[in-house]
């Protein structure tokens, strides 16, 4: 073998097609680009363009919405939690929580708070408490046949937001209410 003999793999290395550089090429003249005009032009975006047709986007009824700042939560299947206790990460004897999990190395960073999955509910047996935002029913059922118990966080609401929600609550049983006094007489 000598070094002028040296040769790539077929196949290995690909060579980019050279546009616009004369019949023989087979992309010369118009270079793959049909005729003039904007779209022959480099930077055109089109889009949903249909040519001056009510595009497709504009026809069809606006759905649903996106929530205003949307929570994030860290989520744990009970397999995954059972994992940690075996392999002494999460010590179960003390209340389980996102801070608990995230100093553990289970969760990056705490976010919104935790919800406990129930994926591998069949072999959770461990008696532990968790302090969650959110369990789902079978996790719960999970955990509390185990012998543990779970505790959600419910979030604060101030007290005039309270009285204001039962106003405007008696104001609608209060206008929904059959009027009475008038009679067929």
């Amino acid at each position: 073998m000598r070094l002028n003999d040296i040769k790539d793999n077929p196949g290995s290395r690909k060579f980019r097609v050279r546009i616009g550089r004369g019949i023989g090429s087979g992309v010369g003249k118009m270079g793959g680009r049909g005729g003039k005009g904007q779209t022959a032009r480099s930077g055109v975006a089109i889009g949903g363009f249909e040519g001056g047709q009510m595009p497709l986007f504009r026809r069809l009824p606006k759905r649903g919405f996106n929530k205003y700042r949307p929570k994030h939560y860290n989520e744990i299947n009970l397999m995954d939690l059972a994992a940690g206790i075996e392999t002494k990460r999460i010590d179960g004897s003390k209340p389980i929580d996102v801070a608990v999990l995230v100093a553990a190395g289970m969760c990056r960073r705490p976010k919104d708070g935790l919800r406990v999955l129930g994926s591998g509910s069949d072999e959770f047996k461990t008696k532990v408490t968790i302090v969650a935002n959110h369990a789902s029913a079978k996790a719960k059922a999970a955990i509390e046949d185990a012998g543990g118990s779970v505790r959600l966080i419910v979030p604060k609401i101030l007290d005039a937001d309270v009285a204001k929600r039962a106003k405007t609550a008696a104001k609608r049983a209060k206008t929904s209410a059959p009027k009475a006094g008038k009679s067929d007489a």
